[in-house]
This record gives C-alpha cells, structure tokens and sequence, in this order.
C-alpha cells in the first residue's frame, strides 16, 4: 500500500513538472519558439479576428460572372465580347463621391499645403464641364460645386488622376482619425506642409503628435526594454516601436474599382442566384428589361436617372418621375442588392484600368485588369518608330 502511495505521488509529481514547464506564450507551428516573449527575441503576433470596414463602405461578396455586353451588338462594334471571370471580395462606397466630400478634400488641402498653392488648384474640379455652346448652365458653373442646396450631390469634372489623388488623401486621413482613436496619436490639426500620410508614418518618418503614453510596447530585447539578469521586463524603460501593417491597426489603400469590379458591383447578382444558378442575367442594377418600376405603388417611376429621349432630361411638369434634370442626390432611388445606390445613371463614374477594346481577347479570368500606364508614341522626323 505504502509503494503505491508513493508511485502515486511520483506520478502526481510528474504531471505537476509537466504543467509547470508549458509555456505561457502562444508558440510558433513551425519552429515552437515563443510569440511575444521578450526572452527570445520577442517576435510579436497581434490579436486579429477581422478586418475593421472604412467609413462609407459596403462589403462586395466576389464571385464569378459574365463580364460584357449582355444584349444584342447592334452597331457591331464587337469590342465588349463576354467572357466568364472571377472578382475577390472587396469594399465599394455606398454612394458616389458628393460635392460636400469633395469640398472637404479641397479645405484640407488648403489648409495643410499653405505653401504649395499649386496643390489646390490641381484639386479643384472642372466646373466649365457644364458650360454648353448652345445651352445656359452658368448657374451650374458657378454654384453647383460649393452652394448647400448641391451638397449632397456627386461631384463633377473631376479627371482620373485627381480621383486617384482623392482616394490617396482619403486613405490618410482614415488612417490617421484610427491611430487618433487608438491612442498611438494625438489631436494635431497643425500639420502645415508635413501633414500625415500612411506611407511616411509606416516608414518611421512621421513623428509629429505621437502620443508617449499611446505607443505599442517593443518587445525586442535589444530596444532596452528587457533586463536579461533578471528575465523581466523593464516597465519604466519599456521601448516602444511605431504600429505596423502586421499589427492589423491600418486600413489598406483606398483605390478605385477595376471596370470587372464595378460591373459586377452594379449588378447585384447576389439577389438573383438561387444556389449556384443565375435565374435571370440581368441589364441593369435590377431584373428585366426596362428602366420603370413594376410594383403598383411606383407603377412607371424611373429606376435611376436616365435621360429618356430626345429632349426629356426629367419627365413631364406635375409629373417628375426622375426628379432630376441634371443630377440628382446620392441617396436617390433604391439601391441594387448589395446596397449601392444610383450603379446606373447618373453620373459616370471612373475605374482603376483604361479602355483597351481587344483586352477581352487575352484578360486574365480571375481578377481582370487592363492596365493604366499611359504611353505616347514618339516618331522621328520620318513618321516612323
């Protein structure tokens, strides 16, 4: 009885040394040394579950489609033959950009780049866009960008290159409000000429407004943050590094859709698939042929805002059935299925790649992009390469 007393309590013993010795740190898979452990090295592995959404965006569930014309090619011009492709997931805006979003771009701008006043005229969109040989639209040039009564309306003349410039500023500033909110930052609405952007920050060149109480600790051994001869860590001079991509904190790069992106977006189809089956291909952000409600209560209202024919921008007076001669607010009409208002008419709206009419002949099939490098052909005198 007393032997295996005794065998009893080596055994105890055992298991005891055995849980004594697990770590308390998560372990690598792949070699079993620590996470987060400032004793070997202190390779840091963040806590994340999913990705934070920007302000303004709706998740886009990928999948594949037939991308290009879906009605009969009529003037032949046979430059938009479909083909089946594959988008990933990704965010797009609910709405189109508004004037007051673009307003709020150029104030930022003039505000920030006191100095380089040229930077604020490259923002400002092209208001004579509306200006017509023929046709009085002065009141558009000269309010339709600034008055309240536009605010909420999309903005126009804006090129390629400055929505591009506009989704660069808008990655920034998310970035910045998130480390604000974090703690990594602080409150530093000075940033005359060296403002923050995302690229300067990440590569440690940003260093006004950091807040010393904010920072994420460093768990590197050689920062001076651990005190090998007693094995802890050294709280009072605990070092601390900048936040990093790896950390889950910063938001990627806002960009514009590819053309395969946004037409997919516009669709919809994820409210006209039963399983795997597209029960009916759709021409617009909605099903069937036409462009006016079905349903008894909106019998004959437009779905969006077409012009109609020739010479009918808004429909007849005591009967506005688009309600817009020229634009209308972002938040007119229903939505598609995944939530994104006016994906038809409008306004036109701009893509990530170039229009290249024999694209279709060799596009990749799973996230097609045509490219937007832009490239002019010199000649000699000649007239050849």
């Amino acid at each position: 009885m007393r032997n295996n007393f005794t065998s009893l309590l080596c055994i105890l013993s055992i298991f005891c040394l055995i849980f004594s010795c697990k770590s308390e740190y998560e372990q690598s898979s792949i070699t079993g040394w620590d996470y987060n452990n400032p004793k070997n090295g202190g390779f840091q592995k963040s806590s994340f579950t999913d990705q934070e959404t920007g302000p303004g965006l709706i998740m886009i569930e990928g999948g594949t489609f037939t991308m290009g014309k879906v009605e009969q090619d009529v003037t032949y011009e046979n430059h938009n033959i479909p083909r089946r492709v594959s988008v990933s997931s990704f965010y797009l805006d609910e709405t189109e950009i508004s004037n007051y979003h673009w307003c709020e771009y150029m104030y930022w701008i003039s505000r920030t780049y006191t100095d380089y006043p040229m930077i604020y005229k490259k923002s400002l969109p092209d208001t004579l866009s509306w200006r017509e040989k023929l046709g009085f639209n002065e009141k558009y040039v000269e309010y339709y960008l600034r008055h309240p009564a536009y605010r909420d309306y999309p903005v126009v003349g804006v090129s390629w290159k400055q929505a591009s410039e506009f989704c660069r500023w808008r990655t920034d500033r998310v970035n910045e409000y998130i480390l604000i909110r974090e703690g990594v930052l602080l409150m530093n609405p000075n940033q005359q000429n060296e403002p923050f952007t995302t690229d300067a920050y990440l590569a440690g060149q940003y260093q006004q407004g950091l807040n010393p109480q904010g920072q994420i600790a460093n768990l590197d051994p050689s920062k001076g943050g651990y005190d090998p001869s007693t094995g802890k860590l050294k709280v009072k001079n605990l070092a601390t590094r900048d936040v990093k991509m790896e950390d889950g904190i910063i938001l990627p790069r806002y960009r514009l859709p590819t053309e395969a992106e946004w037409e997919f977006a516009a669709y919809g189809l994820i409210g006209n698939t039963v399983d795997e089956r597209i029960i009916e291909k759709r021409v617009y952000p909605w099903d069937g042929h036409w462009v006016r409600n079905p349903q008894e209560n909106f019998q004959g209202d437009m779905l969006a805002n077409f012009v109609r024919g020739r010479g009918d921008y808004m429909g007849v007076s005591g009967h506005l059935n688009d309600n817009a001669d020229i634009t209308a607010p972002v938040y007119s009409y229903w939505p598609n299925d995944y939530g994104l208002y006016n994906m038809a008419g409008n306004v036109s709206e701009w893509v990530l790649d170039v229009y290249r009419p024999l694209t279709s002949q060799d596009a990749n099939e799973f996230r097609p992009f045509r490219g937007n490098v832009f490239k002019t052909k010199v000649l000699n005198a000649s007239g050849s390469n």
